[in-house]
């Protein structure tokens, strides 16, 4: 009998399959378990956690926590505990991951609209704890972000409840926020843009004309793109700090590179101090809404030296390595700015298309039954049902009553058409109104041409859509940070010309 020991009565198995967990006590091999498991965690997390998808701009986080905030909207604040623990019946990770996400979408100030200490992205203090601060979606959200009727949708991962697969987002929100994860031997950063530059960027793509894109920092700063090669990997931003001379004794850092936060800028001068880089003599940290430090210098000192030499060795200038990488059909694509900038306005294209198509069927159909009813009442073909003595006859009597007058409608009676007719009430009949039925079939009417025009003419639909996102949401989003992207040209005999700095 096997006792289950081997020769050397350790009581280990020498079978390489086994699977600890599986009811045995004994060793396991764990080589073929590496090559499967670990591609298979690998896939996972680049795929479900850490990069955006190319449709919509979001992670899978992300995308049910804005779910799961339009499930509980109703105009009105909710605690981030409670939208938290909504959104764990959507994604199956702990609710810390689920805050922090949270909190980061809530800080760029874009989609959520915030109440209570959420922190402050200059300082990097964090905000306090989900039971005391409120969030709900912004009316930018609402507009741009959902839509049931052009959502595809699936089953949550215990299969309790539906969550969209992609948002139907009609706006470059990925190029708007920016987006930064780390997965297994995969990491993304794309840098956030201007709001009102990826507009006309937008609209430059729909008119087919030359646009260019660069990088917009919500901590302001001076940033050279130089290098920016549309975001890819292998290119390098350089950001500043901007400092000014307050007196010959003191400077005054009052907008910070993207990246650092005030904490950081401190103790990496403190740092250069230290070693004898810079001579400082105190420094106070200022900051509230706009960041403010200020370096007090020791006697003796150049300040013009010192802001040379806090560029040289502190974190007042830094460099920004992009990666734009995103999702596209399960798969990880590294791609451009521009290219992102073009998938998302043809996409925004598309998903308005769907829309008109969507509300023609609708009005087609409000406008279909609105003339049936109007036949159904002035030619009182509700009288012959008083004959009938079977709910088939009733049926039968109705059909054989709108026939005369079919030729009038833009579709063919159905059942379904006649037992909506059987609902109406006598109350309506009694009080019904002519010339009021006819002004609402003519309303209607010129609903349907106003659709199928702007069907037609998709493109300038599209353009008038982002130059109203523009209108009502643009003011206050102008550009923050100072851009220099220098480019060459050529001369008109075809040499190097100077570099351009566009500012």
């Amino acid at each position: 009998m096997n006792d289950g020991t081997n020769e050397n009565g350790t009581g280990g198995t020498t079978d390489p399959h086994h699977v600890p967990g599986g009811g045995h006590t004994s060793g396991f091999s764990v080589s073929g378990m590496y090559k499967d498991w670990f591609l298979d965690y690998a896939s996972y997390v680049i795929l479900e956690r850490a990069v955006p998808a190319l449709y919509d701009g979001l992670k899978p986080v992300q995308r049910r926590i804005l779910h799961s905030m339009s499930d509980l909207d109703d105009g009105r604040y909710n605690k981030v505990a409670n939208i938290i623990g909504h959104t764990m019946q959507y994604h199956p990770h702990g609710d810390a991951s689920i805050g922090d996400a949270l909190v980061q979408l809530g800080q760029k100030d874009l989609l959520i609209d915030c109440q209570g200490n959420w922190g402050n992205t200059l300082t990097g203090d964090s905000a306090a704890a989900p039971r005391y601060i409120e969030a709900r979606l912004s009316k930018f959200a609402n507009d741009v972000v959902f839509n049931p009727k052009t959502t595809e949708w699936q089953l949550s991962y215990d299969g309790r409840n539906k969550e969209p697969v992609y948002l139907p987002v009609k706006f470059p929100l990925l190029l708007a926020q920016g987006g930064e994860g780390i997965a297994v031997g995969l990491s993304c950063k794309v840098l956030p843009h201007n709001f009102n530059e990826l507009i006309d960027a937008s609209i430059a793509v729909l008119r087919k004309r030359s646009f260019e894109l660069l990088p917009d920092f919500p901590t302001a700063g001076l940033a050279d793109a130089t290098n920016y090669n549309e975001g890819e990997r292998g290119g390098r931003i350089r950001c500043r700090a901007r400092i000014r001379k307050e007196d010959n004794r003191t400077l005054v850092i009052h907008e910070i590179p993207f990246g650092t936060t005030t904490t950081s800028l401190i103790e990496s001068i403190i740092k250069a101090n230290e070693k004898g880089k810079i001579k400082v003599r105190h420094i106070e940290d200022n900051t509230a809404e706009n960041a403010e430090v200020i370096v007090h210098l020791a006697s003796g000192v150049s300040p013009d030296t010192t802001i040379d030499a806090l560029y040289a060795f502190t974190d007042c200038e830094v460099s920004i390595a992009p990666n734009a990488v995103v999702i596209e059909n399960d798969k990880p694509r590294f791609v451009g700015v521009k290219e992102l900038l073009r998938n998302s306005t043809e996409n925004t294209l598309k998903l308005l298309e769907q829309e008109l198509k969507i509300k023609k069927g609708e009005l087609e159909e409000q406008w279909h039954f609105a003339s049936l009813e109007r036949i159904f009442i002035e030619k009182k073909v509700y009288r012959k049902i008083e004959e009938a003595e079977t709910w088939e006859e009733v049926l039968s009597f109705i059909d054989k009553g709108l026939k005369p007058h079919v030729q009038e409608l833009k579709r063919p009676v159905t059942q379904e058409d006649i037992i909506r007719l059987t609902e109406i009430r006598i109350k309506r009949i009694s009080r019904f109104d002519a010339f009021k039925a006819d002004e609402h079939i003519k309303q209607l009417a010129a609903q349907i041409k106003e659709v199928k025009d702007r069907l037609a003419h998709l493109v300038d639909h599209a353009v008038d859509y982002f130059k109203e996102l523009k209108k009502k949401y643009g003011t206050g989003r102008e550009r923050k940070d100072r851009a220099a992207h220098l480019r060459h040209h050529r001369g008109r005999q075809g040499g190097r010309g100077q570099q351009e700095a566009l500012c």
